[in-house]
Protein backbone atom coordinates (compact mmCIF):
# COMPACT_ATOMS: atom_id res chain seq x y z
CA UNK A 1 0.00 0.00 0.00
CA UNK A 2 1.33 3.43 -0.93
CA UNK A 3 1.68 5.97 1.86
CA UNK A 4 -0.61 8.99 1.69
CA UNK A 5 1.33 12.09 0.63
CA UNK A 6 0.95 15.23 2.76
CA UNK A 7 2.03 18.79 1.99
CA UNK A 8 3.61 20.32 5.10
CA UNK A 9 4.12 24.09 5.07
CA UNK A 10 6.22 25.34 7.98
CA UNK A 11 8.79 28.14 8.02
CA UNK A 12 10.65 27.06 11.17
CA UNK A 13 13.34 24.50 10.21
CA UNK A 14 13.46 22.72 13.58
CA UNK A 15 9.69 22.34 13.70
CA UNK A 16 9.69 21.16 10.07
CA UNK A 17 12.05 18.35 10.99
CA UNK A 18 10.15 17.28 14.10
CA UNK A 19 6.81 17.25 12.27
CA UNK A 20 8.25 15.51 9.20
CA UNK A 21 9.67 12.71 11.38
CA UNK A 22 6.44 12.38 13.37
CA UNK A 23 4.28 12.18 10.25
CA UNK A 24 6.67 9.81 8.50
CA UNK A 25 6.77 7.56 11.56
CA UNK A 26 2.95 7.49 11.42
CA UNK A 27 3.11 6.12 7.88
CA UNK A 28 2.71 9.25 5.79
CA UNK A 29 4.96 10.51 3.01
CA UNK A 30 5.70 14.22 3.51
CA UNK A 31 6.56 16.98 1.03
CA UNK A 32 7.98 19.87 3.07
CA UNK A 33 7.94 23.51 1.98
CA UNK A 34 9.15 26.46 4.01
CA UNK A 35 6.96 29.24 2.66
CA UNK A 36 3.64 29.98 1.00
CA UNK A 37 5.08 30.52 -2.47
CA UNK A 38 6.74 27.08 -2.48
CA UNK A 39 3.51 25.52 -1.22
CA UNK A 40 1.45 27.17 -3.96
CA UNK A 41 3.95 25.94 -6.57
CA UNK A 42 3.62 22.35 -5.25
CA UNK A 43 -0.18 22.58 -5.31
CA UNK A 44 -0.27 24.09 -8.79
CA UNK A 45 2.15 21.45 -10.12
CA UNK A 46 -0.09 18.53 -9.05
CA UNK A 47 -2.60 18.96 -6.25
CA UNK A 48 -3.99 15.46 -6.78
CA UNK A 49 -0.89 13.80 -5.33
CA UNK A 50 -1.67 15.23 -1.88
CA UNK A 51 -4.05 13.55 0.54
CA UNK A 52 -4.01 16.60 2.89
CA UNK A 53 -2.38 19.99 3.46
CA UNK A 54 -0.87 20.96 6.81
CA UNK A 55 0.08 24.62 7.01
CA UNK A 56 1.35 27.08 9.54
CA UNK A 57 -0.71 30.26 9.41
CA UNK A 58 2.13 32.81 9.56
CA UNK A 59 4.76 32.07 6.94
CA UNK A 60 6.78 35.28 6.76
CA UNK A 61 6.56 37.41 3.64
CA UNK A 62 4.43 36.15 0.79
CA UNK A 63 1.29 34.03 0.92
CA UNK A 64 0.17 32.94 4.38
CA UNK A 65 -1.40 29.65 5.43
CA UNK A 66 -4.92 30.96 4.89
CA UNK A 67 -4.04 31.64 1.24
CA UNK A 68 -2.35 28.25 0.81
CA UNK A 69 -5.47 26.46 2.07
CA UNK A 70 -7.82 28.52 -0.11
CA UNK A 71 -5.72 27.68 -3.19
CA UNK A 72 -5.68 23.99 -2.29
CA UNK A 73 -9.48 24.06 -2.03
CA UNK A 74 -9.83 25.94 -5.34
CA UNK A 75 -7.87 23.17 -7.04
CA UNK A 76 -9.33 20.27 -5.01
CA UNK A 77 -12.61 21.23 -3.25
CA UNK A 78 -12.49 18.36 -0.73
CA UNK A 79 -8.80 18.75 0.21
CA UNK A 80 -8.36 18.08 3.94
CA UNK A 81 -6.70 21.04 5.68
CA UNK A 82 -4.97 21.29 9.05
CA UNK A 83 -3.79 24.71 10.20
CA UNK A 84 -1.08 25.17 12.84
CA UNK A 85 -0.79 28.42 14.75
CA UNK A 86 0.95 29.93 17.70
CA UNK A 87 -1.27 32.97 17.86
CA UNK A 88 -3.76 33.11 14.96
CA UNK A 89 -6.27 30.48 16.03
CA UNK A 90 -8.81 33.21 16.88
CA UNK A 91 -8.93 34.06 13.14
CA UNK A 92 -9.78 30.51 12.04
CA UNK A 93 -13.55 30.97 12.09
CA UNK A 94 -13.35 33.91 9.68
CA UNK A 95 -10.29 33.03 7.54
CA UNK A 96 -10.13 29.23 7.63
CA UNK A 97 -11.73 27.03 4.99
CA UNK A 98 -14.81 24.97 5.95
CA UNK A 99 -14.29 21.49 7.43
CA UNK A 100 -10.71 22.25 8.45
CA UNK A 101 -8.98 21.86 11.80
CA UNK A 102 -6.64 24.25 13.61
CA UNK A 103 -4.24 23.13 16.30
CA UNK A 104 -2.49 25.57 18.59
CA UNK A 105 1.27 25.53 19.01
CA UNK A 106 2.91 24.06 20.96
CA UNK A 107 1.56 20.59 20.34
CA UNK A 108 2.91 17.04 20.31
CA UNK A 109 3.50 15.39 16.92
CA UNK A 110 0.92 12.76 17.89
CA UNK A 111 -1.72 15.52 18.09
CA UNK A 112 -0.90 16.51 14.51
CA UNK A 113 -1.15 12.90 13.34
CA UNK A 114 -4.58 12.66 14.99
CA UNK A 115 -5.73 15.93 13.39
CA UNK A 116 -4.54 14.84 9.93
CA UNK A 117 -6.18 11.44 10.26
CA UNK A 118 -9.42 13.11 11.35
CA UNK A 119 -9.66 15.50 8.38
CA UNK A 120 -8.72 12.76 5.91
CA UNK A 121 -11.37 10.42 7.31
CA UNK A 122 -13.99 13.18 7.31
CA UNK A 123 -13.16 14.09 3.68
CA UNK A 124 -13.46 10.44 2.67
CA UNK A 125 -17.01 10.31 4.07
CA UNK A 126 -18.16 13.56 2.36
Amino acid sequence: MTAAVLLLVEDEALLQEVLDVGLTDAGFQVVVTSDGAQALAELDADVTRFKAVITDVKLGSGPDGWEVARRARELEPKMPIVYMSGDSDHEWSSKGVPSSIIIAKPFAPAQLVTAVSTVINEADTR
